[in-house]
Protein backbone atom coordinates (compact mmCIF):
# COMPACT_ATOMS: atom_id res chain seq x y z
CA UNK A 1 0.00 0.00 0.00
CA UNK A 2 1.07 3.57 -0.60
CA UNK A 3 2.38 5.30 2.50
CA UNK A 4 2.57 9.07 1.94
CA UNK A 5 4.03 9.80 5.39
CA UNK A 6 6.81 7.25 4.93
CA UNK A 7 7.73 8.52 1.48
CA UNK A 8 7.79 12.09 2.83
CA UNK A 9 11.12 11.38 4.47
CA UNK A 10 12.67 11.17 1.01
CA UNK A 11 10.57 13.38 -1.28
CA UNK A 12 8.74 16.75 -1.04
CA UNK A 13 5.22 16.66 0.42
CA UNK A 14 3.74 18.07 -2.78
CA UNK A 15 5.28 15.24 -4.82
CA UNK A 16 3.99 12.63 -2.36
CA UNK A 17 0.46 14.02 -2.48
CA UNK A 18 0.45 14.01 -6.28
CA UNK A 19 1.69 10.43 -6.40
CA UNK A 20 -0.86 9.36 -3.78
CA UNK A 21 -3.71 10.84 -5.80
CA UNK A 22 -2.56 9.13 -8.97
CA UNK A 23 -2.28 5.72 -7.33
CA UNK A 24 -5.61 5.94 -5.50
CA UNK A 25 -7.56 6.52 -8.69
CA UNK A 26 -5.37 4.02 -10.54
CA UNK A 27 -5.22 6.30 -13.58
CA UNK A 28 -1.67 6.02 -14.82
CA UNK A 29 0.06 7.25 -17.96
CA UNK A 30 3.61 5.98 -18.28
CA UNK A 31 6.27 6.39 -20.96
CA UNK A 32 8.66 3.48 -21.55
CA UNK A 33 12.11 3.85 -23.11
CA UNK A 34 13.93 0.74 -24.40
CA UNK A 35 17.53 0.79 -25.71
CA UNK A 36 19.00 -2.42 -24.27
CA UNK A 37 20.32 -3.74 -27.58
CA UNK A 38 19.72 -2.62 -31.17
CA UNK A 39 16.16 -1.28 -31.07
CA UNK A 40 15.25 2.25 -30.02
CA UNK A 41 11.72 1.93 -28.66
CA UNK A 42 9.55 4.49 -26.89
CA UNK A 43 5.89 3.96 -26.02
CA UNK A 44 3.15 5.48 -23.87
CA UNK A 45 0.49 3.43 -22.06
CA UNK A 46 -2.54 4.72 -20.22
CA UNK A 47 -4.22 2.57 -17.58
CA UNK A 48 -7.61 3.66 -16.35
CA UNK A 49 -10.23 1.55 -14.55
CA UNK A 50 -8.34 -1.67 -15.40
CA UNK A 51 -8.37 -0.74 -19.08
CA UNK A 52 -4.92 -0.63 -20.70
CA UNK A 53 -4.48 1.41 -23.84
CA UNK A 54 -1.30 1.83 -25.86
CA UNK A 55 -1.42 5.48 -26.87
CA UNK A 56 1.74 5.26 -28.97
CA UNK A 57 4.42 2.72 -29.80
CA UNK A 58 7.38 3.88 -31.89
CA UNK A 59 10.28 1.57 -32.71
CA UNK A 60 13.41 2.27 -34.72
CA UNK A 61 15.17 -0.99 -35.57
CA UNK A 62 18.87 -1.22 -36.40
CA UNK A 63 18.57 -4.79 -37.66
CA UNK A 64 19.10 -3.97 -41.36
CA UNK A 65 22.41 -2.32 -40.43
CA UNK A 66 23.83 -4.98 -38.10
CA UNK A 67 22.74 -7.97 -40.19
CA UNK A 68 25.31 -6.99 -42.82
CA UNK A 69 28.11 -7.58 -40.31
CA UNK A 70 26.85 -10.86 -38.87
CA UNK A 71 26.17 -9.42 -35.42
CA UNK A 72 25.67 -6.30 -33.35
CA UNK A 73 28.57 -3.87 -33.10
CA UNK A 74 28.06 -2.11 -29.70
CA UNK A 75 29.72 1.27 -30.54
CA UNK A 76 27.72 1.56 -33.76
CA UNK A 77 24.54 0.53 -31.94
CA UNK A 78 25.19 3.34 -29.44
CA UNK A 79 25.71 5.87 -32.25
CA UNK A 80 22.47 4.83 -33.94
CA UNK A 81 20.54 5.08 -30.66
CA UNK A 82 21.92 8.59 -30.10
CA UNK A 83 21.03 9.73 -33.59
CA UNK A 84 17.44 8.45 -33.46
CA UNK A 85 16.18 8.63 -29.87
CA UNK A 86 15.08 12.28 -29.91
CA UNK A 87 13.10 11.80 -33.13
CA UNK A 88 11.50 8.61 -31.76
CA UNK A 89 10.51 10.52 -28.61
CA UNK A 90 8.92 13.40 -30.55
CA UNK A 91 7.06 11.01 -32.82
CA UNK A 92 5.78 9.08 -29.80
CA UNK A 93 4.35 12.23 -28.19
CA UNK A 94 2.79 13.19 -31.52
CA UNK A 95 1.12 9.79 -32.01
CA UNK A 96 -0.17 9.77 -28.44
CA UNK A 97 -1.38 13.37 -28.81
CA UNK A 98 -0.07 14.08 -25.35
CA UNK A 99 2.23 16.58 -23.66
CA UNK A 100 5.15 15.54 -21.43
CA UNK A 101 3.56 17.05 -18.32
CA UNK A 102 0.53 14.74 -18.75
CA UNK A 103 2.73 11.68 -18.21
CA UNK A 104 2.89 10.33 -14.64
CA UNK A 105 6.27 8.60 -14.84
CA UNK A 106 9.15 7.65 -17.12
CA UNK A 107 10.25 3.99 -17.16
CA UNK A 108 13.58 3.05 -18.73
CA UNK A 109 15.52 -0.17 -19.24
CA UNK A 110 18.61 -0.14 -17.02
CA UNK A 111 19.58 -3.83 -17.01
CA UNK A 112 20.63 -6.22 -18.50
CA UNK A 113 21.85 -5.29 -21.98
CA UNK A 114 24.67 -3.69 -23.93
CA UNK A 115 26.11 -1.04 -21.58
CA UNK A 116 26.73 1.48 -24.37
CA UNK A 117 23.13 1.16 -25.56
CA UNK A 118 21.62 1.20 -22.06
CA UNK A 119 23.45 4.42 -21.24
CA UNK A 120 21.86 6.27 -24.15
CA UNK A 121 18.36 5.39 -22.95
CA UNK A 122 19.07 6.19 -19.31
CA UNK A 123 20.63 9.58 -20.03
CA UNK A 124 17.73 10.54 -22.27
CA UNK A 125 15.18 9.33 -19.68
CA UNK A 126 16.94 11.31 -16.94
CA UNK A 127 16.75 14.43 -19.04
CA UNK A 128 13.03 14.01 -19.80
CA UNK A 129 12.17 13.12 -16.19
CA UNK A 130 14.19 16.00 -14.72
CA UNK A 131 12.83 18.59 -17.17
CA UNK A 132 9.24 17.61 -16.39
CA UNK A 133 9.68 16.73 -12.68
CA UNK A 134 8.54 13.14 -13.18
CA UNK A 135 9.61 10.00 -11.31
CA UNK A 136 12.10 7.75 -13.08
CA UNK A 137 11.48 3.99 -12.88
CA UNK A 138 14.41 1.62 -13.57
CA UNK A 139 13.29 -1.52 -15.40
CA UNK A 140 14.83 -5.00 -15.59
CA UNK A 141 14.56 -5.97 -19.26
CA UNK A 142 13.71 -9.64 -18.67
CA UNK A 143 11.16 -8.86 -15.95
CA UNK A 144 9.47 -6.54 -18.43
CA UNK A 145 9.27 -9.39 -20.96
CA UNK A 146 7.85 -11.71 -18.29
CA UNK A 147 5.08 -9.31 -17.25
CA UNK A 148 4.19 -8.03 -20.74
CA UNK A 149 1.39 -10.54 -21.36
CA UNK A 150 -0.48 -9.25 -18.27
CA UNK A 151 -1.20 -6.04 -20.16
CA UNK A 152 -3.44 -7.93 -22.59
CA UNK A 153 -4.52 -11.02 -20.65
CA UNK A 154 -5.98 -11.63 -17.21
CA UNK A 155 -3.05 -13.56 -15.74
CA UNK A 156 -3.05 -13.56 -11.93
CA UNK A 157 0.08 -14.10 -9.88
CA UNK A 158 1.79 -16.50 -9.51
CA UNK A 159 2.68 -18.03 -12.88
CA UNK A 160 5.53 -19.83 -14.65
CA UNK A 161 7.35 -17.99 -17.45
CA UNK A 162 9.56 -19.15 -20.30
CA UNK A 163 11.71 -16.28 -21.61
CA UNK A 164 13.25 -17.00 -25.00
CA UNK A 165 14.96 -14.34 -27.11
CA UNK A 166 18.07 -13.45 -29.06
CA UNK A 167 20.08 -12.91 -25.91
CA UNK A 168 18.37 -14.95 -23.19
CA UNK A 169 16.76 -18.28 -22.40
CA UNK A 170 15.35 -18.54 -18.89
CA UNK A 171 12.64 -20.28 -16.90
CA UNK A 172 11.34 -18.37 -13.90
CA UNK A 173 8.43 -18.53 -11.51
CA UNK A 174 6.81 -15.11 -11.08
CA UNK A 175 5.32 -14.72 -7.60
CA UNK A 176 4.44 -11.05 -7.98
CA UNK A 177 5.56 -8.00 -9.96
CA UNK A 178 8.83 -7.83 -8.05
CA UNK A 179 9.53 -11.39 -6.88
CA UNK A 180 11.02 -13.83 -9.37
CA UNK A 181 12.40 -17.33 -8.78
CA UNK A 182 14.92 -18.46 -11.41
CA UNK A 183 14.54 -22.16 -12.24
CA UNK A 184 16.84 -22.46 -15.25
CA UNK A 185 18.90 -20.50 -17.76
CA UNK A 186 21.08 -21.02 -20.80
CA UNK A 187 24.58 -22.32 -20.14
CA UNK A 188 25.84 -20.91 -23.45
CA UNK A 189 23.98 -19.55 -26.48
CA UNK A 190 20.42 -18.23 -26.42
CA UNK A 191 17.99 -19.72 -28.99
CA UNK A 192 17.75 -16.53 -31.04
CA UNK A 193 21.54 -16.21 -31.06
CA UNK A 194 21.90 -19.80 -32.26
CA UNK A 195 19.36 -19.21 -35.04
CA UNK A 196 21.29 -16.12 -36.22
CA UNK A 197 24.64 -17.92 -36.33
CA UNK A 198 23.27 -21.01 -38.06
CA UNK A 199 21.42 -18.99 -40.70
CA UNK A 200 24.59 -17.05 -41.44
CA UNK A 201 26.53 -20.30 -41.87
CA UNK A 202 23.71 -21.61 -44.05
CA UNK A 203 24.11 -18.45 -46.20
CA UNK A 204 20.37 -17.83 -46.38
CA UNK A 205 20.96 -14.12 -45.88
CA UNK A 206 21.82 -13.87 -49.61
CA UNK A 207 18.19 -14.64 -50.47
CA UNK A 208 16.45 -11.27 -51.10
CA UNK A 209 13.35 -12.64 -49.39
CA UNK A 210 15.28 -13.13 -46.14
CA UNK A 211 17.72 -10.20 -46.13
CA UNK A 212 15.89 -8.04 -43.60
CA UNK A 213 14.79 -10.83 -41.27
CA UNK A 214 16.37 -12.16 -38.11
CA UNK A 215 17.71 -15.72 -38.01
CA UNK A 216 14.65 -16.95 -36.14
CA UNK A 217 12.28 -15.46 -38.73
CA UNK A 218 14.26 -17.03 -41.57
CA UNK A 219 14.24 -20.49 -39.96
CA UNK A 220 10.52 -20.23 -39.22
CA UNK A 221 9.56 -19.26 -42.79
CA UNK A 222 12.02 -21.60 -44.50
CA UNK A 223 10.76 -24.55 -42.41
CA UNK A 224 7.27 -24.05 -43.85
CA UNK A 225 8.67 -24.99 -47.28
CA UNK A 226 10.08 -28.34 -46.08
CA UNK A 227 9.34 -31.43 -48.16
CA UNK A 228 10.90 -33.86 -45.68
CA UNK A 229 10.97 -32.34 -42.14
CA UNK A 230 12.57 -35.54 -40.76
CA UNK A 231 15.60 -35.38 -43.08
CA UNK A 232 17.79 -33.79 -40.41
CA UNK A 233 17.85 -34.90 -36.77
CA UNK A 234 19.85 -33.42 -33.90
CA UNK A 235 20.86 -34.96 -30.55
CA UNK A 236 18.90 -33.66 -27.55
CA UNK A 237 21.08 -31.30 -25.46
CA UNK A 238 21.59 -31.95 -21.72
CA UNK A 239 19.65 -35.23 -22.00
CA UNK A 240 21.27 -36.63 -18.85
CA UNK A 241 21.03 -33.44 -16.80
CA UNK A 242 17.91 -33.39 -14.61
CA UNK A 243 17.62 -29.65 -14.31
CA UNK A 244 15.91 -26.81 -16.18
CA UNK A 245 18.98 -25.26 -17.80
CA UNK A 246 19.34 -24.85 -21.55
CA UNK A 247 22.16 -25.36 -24.03
CA UNK A 248 21.97 -24.35 -27.68
CA UNK A 249 25.70 -24.49 -28.46
CA UNK A 250 25.44 -28.23 -29.15
CA UNK A 251 22.57 -27.73 -31.59
CA UNK A 252 24.56 -24.93 -33.25
CA UNK A 253 27.72 -27.05 -33.63
CA UNK A 254 25.77 -30.08 -34.86
CA UNK A 255 24.09 -27.76 -37.38
CA UNK A 256 27.45 -26.58 -38.68
CA UNK A 257 28.60 -30.19 -39.14
CA UNK A 258 25.34 -31.17 -40.86
CA UNK A 259 25.63 -28.24 -43.27
CA UNK A 260 29.24 -29.16 -44.04
CA UNK A 261 28.29 -32.78 -44.76
CA UNK A 262 25.47 -31.69 -47.07
CA UNK A 263 27.73 -29.23 -48.88
CA UNK A 264 30.31 -31.97 -49.48
CA UNK A 265 27.58 -34.30 -50.66
CA UNK A 266 26.39 -31.70 -53.17
CA UNK A 267 29.93 -30.65 -54.12
CA UNK A 268 29.48 -27.13 -52.76
CA UNK A 269 32.15 -27.07 -50.05
CA UNK A 270 34.59 -25.18 -52.31
CA UNK A 271 32.01 -23.02 -54.05
CA UNK A 272 31.77 -19.24 -53.66
CA UNK A 273 29.94 -17.90 -50.59
CA UNK A 274 26.67 -17.54 -52.49
CA UNK A 275 25.84 -21.25 -52.58
CA UNK A 276 23.11 -22.72 -50.41
CA UNK A 277 22.35 -26.40 -49.84
CA UNK A 278 19.42 -27.54 -51.95
CA UNK A 279 17.35 -28.90 -49.06
CA UNK A 280 17.79 -25.90 -46.74
CA UNK A 281 14.05 -25.93 -45.98
CA UNK A 282 14.25 -29.51 -44.65
CA UNK A 283 17.29 -28.49 -42.61
CA UNK A 284 15.43 -25.53 -41.07
CA UNK A 285 12.47 -27.77 -40.20
CA UNK A 286 14.79 -30.21 -38.44
CA UNK A 287 16.55 -27.39 -36.62
CA UNK A 288 13.26 -25.87 -35.48
CA UNK A 289 12.05 -29.25 -34.23
CA UNK A 290 15.26 -29.75 -32.23
CA UNK A 291 15.07 -26.32 -30.58
CA UNK A 292 11.37 -26.74 -29.80
CA UNK A 293 11.89 -30.21 -28.32
CA UNK A 294 14.69 -28.95 -26.08
CA UNK A 295 12.53 -26.05 -24.86
CA UNK A 296 9.63 -28.44 -24.22
CA UNK A 297 11.70 -30.84 -22.14
CA UNK A 298 13.21 -28.18 -19.89
CA UNK A 299 9.82 -26.50 -19.46
CA UNK A 300 8.17 -29.82 -18.61
CA UNK A 301 10.61 -30.38 -15.76
CA UNK A 302 9.97 -26.81 -14.54
CA UNK A 303 6.21 -27.43 -14.48
CA UNK A 304 6.67 -30.68 -12.55
CA UNK A 305 9.03 -28.97 -10.10
CA UNK A 306 6.50 -26.17 -9.47
CA UNK A 307 3.70 -28.70 -8.93
CA UNK A 308 5.81 -30.91 -6.66
CA UNK A 309 6.90 -27.93 -4.53
CA UNK A 310 3.39 -26.39 -4.51
CA UNK A 311 4.49 -23.09 -6.05
CA UNK A 312 1.27 -22.69 -8.04
CA UNK A 313 -1.66 -21.26 -6.08
CA UNK A 314 -4.35 -23.81 -5.29
CA UNK A 315 -7.26 -21.39 -5.78
CA UNK A 316 -6.44 -20.16 -9.33
CA UNK A 317 -5.70 -21.97 -12.62
CA UNK A 318 -2.07 -22.73 -13.41
CA UNK A 319 -0.59 -20.37 -16.02
CA UNK A 320 2.47 -20.40 -18.26
CA UNK A 321 3.65 -17.29 -20.11
CA UNK A 322 5.97 -17.56 -23.13
CA UNK A 323 7.65 -14.27 -23.94
CA UNK A 324 10.63 -12.78 -25.77
CA UNK A 325 11.34 -12.54 -29.50
CA UNK A 326 11.42 -16.31 -30.06
CA UNK A 327 7.87 -16.55 -28.64
CA UNK A 328 6.79 -15.17 -32.04
CA UNK A 329 7.47 -18.61 -33.50
CA UNK A 330 4.14 -20.42 -33.80
CA UNK A 331 5.64 -23.92 -33.90
CA UNK A 332 7.50 -23.36 -30.63
CA UNK A 333 4.55 -21.66 -28.94
CA UNK A 334 2.08 -24.37 -30.01
CA UNK A 335 4.43 -27.10 -28.79
CA UNK A 336 4.80 -25.40 -25.39
CA UNK A 337 1.03 -24.83 -25.16
CA UNK A 338 0.41 -28.51 -25.97
CA UNK A 339 2.85 -29.51 -23.24
CA UNK A 340 1.29 -27.20 -20.65
CA UNK A 341 -2.21 -28.46 -21.46
CA UNK A 342 -1.20 -31.94 -20.27
CA UNK A 343 -0.80 -30.40 -16.80
CA UNK A 344 -4.04 -28.37 -17.01
CA UNK A 345 -1.95 -25.24 -17.38
CA UNK A 346 -3.10 -22.30 -19.53
CA UNK A 347 -0.53 -20.79 -21.89
CA UNK A 348 -0.26 -17.14 -22.87
CA UNK A 349 2.03 -14.91 -24.87
CA UNK A 350 1.95 -11.20 -25.72
CA UNK A 351 0.70 -10.11 -29.13
CA UNK A 352 3.41 -10.78 -31.69
CA UNK A 353 4.14 -7.08 -32.10
CA UNK A 354 5.01 -6.96 -28.38
CA UNK A 355 7.05 -10.19 -28.10
CA UNK A 356 10.28 -8.62 -29.34
CA UNK A 357 11.96 -5.67 -27.61
CA UNK A 358 9.74 -2.57 -27.52
CA UNK A 359 8.89 0.46 -25.40
CA UNK A 360 5.44 -0.93 -24.53
CA UNK A 361 6.82 -3.65 -22.28
CA UNK A 362 8.96 -1.08 -20.45
CA UNK A 363 6.03 1.29 -19.96
CA UNK A 364 3.87 -1.60 -18.73
CA UNK A 365 6.54 -2.65 -16.25
CA UNK A 366 6.53 0.92 -14.95
CA UNK A 367 2.78 0.64 -14.39
CA UNK A 368 3.26 -2.71 -12.63
CA UNK A 369 5.85 -1.09 -10.35
CA UNK A 370 3.57 1.81 -9.48
CA UNK A 371 0.61 -0.48 -8.80
CA UNK A 372 2.47 -3.02 -6.69
CA UNK A 373 5.51 -1.30 -5.22
CA UNK A 374 5.39 2.46 -4.94
CA UNK A 375 8.73 2.56 -3.12
CA UNK A 376 10.44 1.98 -6.49
CA UNK A 377 9.25 5.42 -7.64
CA UNK A 378 12.32 7.64 -7.78
CA UNK A 379 13.27 11.26 -8.13
CA UNK A 380 16.93 10.64 -7.23
CA UNK A 381 17.77 10.42 -10.91
CA UNK A 382 21.53 10.07 -10.55
CA UNK A 383 21.34 7.17 -8.09
CA UNK A 384 19.91 5.05 -10.91
CA UNK A 385 22.56 3.40 -13.04
CA UNK A 386 22.92 0.70 -15.68
CA UNK A 387 24.02 -2.94 -15.34
CA UNK A 388 25.22 -4.86 -18.37
CA UNK A 389 24.56 -8.15 -16.57
CA UNK A 390 21.87 -8.71 -13.96
CA UNK A 391 20.39 -11.75 -12.27
CA UNK A 392 16.70 -12.52 -12.55
CA UNK A 393 15.40 -12.79 -9.00
CA UNK A 394 16.35 -15.51 -6.53
CA UNK A 395 18.02 -18.57 -8.04
CA UNK A 396 16.46 -21.97 -7.33
CA UNK A 397 18.61 -23.70 -9.94
CA UNK A 398 20.45 -25.75 -7.32
CA UNK A 399 17.18 -26.86 -5.72
CA UNK A 400 15.83 -27.91 -9.12
CA UNK A 401 18.97 -29.97 -9.75
CA UNK A 402 18.78 -31.59 -6.32
CA UNK A 403 15.12 -32.47 -6.90
CA UNK A 404 16.40 -34.82 -9.63
CA UNK A 405 13.01 -35.00 -11.35
CA UNK A 406 12.74 -37.71 -14.00
CA UNK A 407 10.16 -36.87 -16.63
CA UNK A 408 8.23 -38.99 -19.09
CA UNK A 409 8.67 -36.70 -22.07
CA UNK A 410 5.58 -35.35 -23.78
CA UNK A 411 5.92 -35.25 -27.55
CA UNK A 412 4.78 -32.37 -29.76
CA UNK A 413 1.17 -32.63 -30.92
CA UNK A 414 2.28 -32.87 -34.56
CA UNK A 415 4.40 -36.01 -33.86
Amino acid sequence: MFNCNKLQRFYPLEVCRKLSAVLKCRSLTVMGIETSCDDTGIAIIKREADNNKVLANVLNSQQSFHIRYGGIIPPRAQDLHRSKIAAVYERCLEEANIKPNEINAIAVTTRPGLPLSLMVGLRFARYIARCNNKPLLPVHHMKAHALQARMEHDIPFPFLCLLISGGHSQLCFVQDANKFLLLGESLDDAPGEAFDKIVRRLRLYINPQFQKWSGGQIVDNAAKLAQNPEAFEFPLPLARMRDCNFSFAGIKNNSFRAIKRQEMKEGKSSCPPDSVISNYADFCAGLLNAVSRHLMNRTQRAIEFCIEHKLFASNIPKSLVVSGGVANNDVIFQDIAHLAAQYECQTFRPSKKYCSDNGVMIAWNGIEQMMHNTQSTRYDYYNIDIQGKATLGESLIQQVTEANIKCKWIKPSRS
